[in-house]
């Protein structure tokens, strides 16, 4: 039973096995996926992560009769399903940095605009935004003030 609810799995992945009894017919089934020998699909840490599952004999043995129902059995199909998520995800983003580049490589540098004054900088950031050593504008000097007039915050 434990190697038909394992098919699955090993469809993916090589299994190593570890079972460890303990105190009052405990039994704890440890299964450690890897990559298998001369796969193509390089599994990802999530999907390599042991799965253990401690109980009785007796209800591993039913629980795997269960097959696909079991807990191991929904356990396999989520890993397989995070296993396909991760594929597309990765997928799409190798498809959208192609698209990317591809706009971006046809595209040709415009020749900086020259300022009015040169004491400012024409360079800008991605928002159009100055940049540079120049990027903010001296502000002029208050207006000095004029006697017998109160002072202004308006210049």
């Amino acid at each position: 039973m434990l190697i038909t609810s394992l098919l699955p799995m090993l469809e993916r992945y090589s299994l190593g096995l570890d079972l460890t009894a303990g105190a009052d017919g405990v039994v704890t089934v440890t299964i450690m996926p890897r990559k298998a020998p001369g796969a193509k699909h390089d599994p990802k840490a999530a999907e390599v992560r042991p799965i253990a599952i401690t109980a009785t004999a007796a209800e591993i043995d039913a629980e795997l009769a269960k097959g696909d129902a079991g807990a191991l059995g929904q356990m396999l199909a989520e890993r397989k399903s995070l296993a396909d998520q991760i594929a597309e995800q990765l997928a799409a983003t190798q498809h959208a940095k192609t698209a990317a580049a591809k706009p971006a490589a046809g595209k040709k540098a415009e020749p900086a605009k020259a300022s009015a004054d040169p004491k400012f900088s024409p360079v800008t950031d991605a928002k159009g935004n100055p940049v540079g050593p120049n990027a903010n504008p001296p502000q002029p000097a208050p207006a000095a003030p004029v006697a017998n007039e109160p002072a202004s915050l308006w210049g």
